[in-house]
């Protein structure tokens, strides 16, 4: 008989089914969550600096912002006026005060100038008193009316702004232990107070100046009522790419602040009378 064939027959284990990928994408969130609150934790932990260039940049990655210029539209929390965009303010604000009612009586005492320390908005006075009261430091209705205006729009902006107080030659009359230094230092108060009810933020002014007539506009004539004036200065924030100013606009703005011939000896002598509030 014939030896028969060897048939060996070798069976396979069966694998379970394929799981998936589901866990990867669970860890992959988790990996997500982890590395958002280490960011967030070091973001804390960090210097406003850091953080204002963080959230600067999520706003605006690619940096068109600064390139293409902002407007006053809006809530104006990311809005970052530098010296290229100070002349775009001036005329938001322009804009602004066009639309007011009495604008014919006081267009001619409002006069805003881009310089070297920023937006400079002054409100000059007239002989019948246009912003405020003969020889007082009270608001009329205009006053009270285009600084509210101004204080809308100012506080829409994160500049720091400053306030002075000036006044004409004549020596003021009434009290005996009151003079153009207090009413000068009284005026920019005033402003300052009106304006932070208004809209400035509690933290946006910072200073408040009397100059009294030590700085007057109209040096030729000192008793010209013009002198008499609340300046508010919105400065620059300094960045990166702004440039410096040109060399004919600080020579103007050194002209147009330099203290009277009588004022100018005086004036080192007197700087410590300059109230601040």
């Amino acid at each position: 008989m014939p030896t028969p064939p060897i048939i060996i027959i070798k069976k396979k284990s069966g694998h379970g089914g394929h799981h998936g990928g589901a866990w990867k994408v669970a860890y992959a969130d988790f990996v997500t969550a982890m590395m958002a609150l280490f960011i967030v934790l070091w973001l804390l932990s960090s210097s406003v600096k850091v953080q204002e260039a963080v959230g600067g940049y999520f706003r605006d990655p690619s940096g068109s912002a600064k390139r293409t210029g902002t407007g006053l539209s809006g809530s104006g929390e990311n809005l970052v006026l530098a010296k290229q965009d100070m002349g775009k303010l001036k005329a938001e604000l322009q804009h602004s005060i066009q639309k007011m009612n009495d604008l014919d009586k006081l267009k001619k005492n409002i006069e805003m100038t881009v310089t070297a320390e920023g937006l400079r908005i002054e409100l000059l006075e007239s002989e019948q008193g246009t912003f405020f009261d003969s020889g007082s430091s009270v608001l009329n209705h205009s006053g009270q009316e285009m600084l509210e205006l101004l204080a809308v729009e100012l506080g829409k902006v994160p500049n720091h702004v400053s306030l002075e107080g000036h006044t004409d030659a004549k020596p003021f009359s009434g009290k005996r232990s009151y003079s153009n230094w207090e009413l000068s230092a009284d005026r920019a108060n005033s402003a300052r107070r009106l304006m932070q009810q208004a809209g400035l933020r509690t933290d946006q002014v910072s200073q408040v100046r009397g100059f009294a007539d030590q700085r007057l506009r109209n040096i030729k004539n000192p008793l010209d009522p013009s002198n008499r004036r609340i300046s508010i200065i919105v400065q620059y924030i300094n960045t990166d790419h702004d440039e410096a100013a040109p060399a004919d606009e600080n020579a103007k703005e050194s002209e147009k602040g330099k203290p009277s011939a009588a004022g100018r000896k005086t004036e080192s002598a007197t700087a410590g009378k300059e109230e601040k509030q």
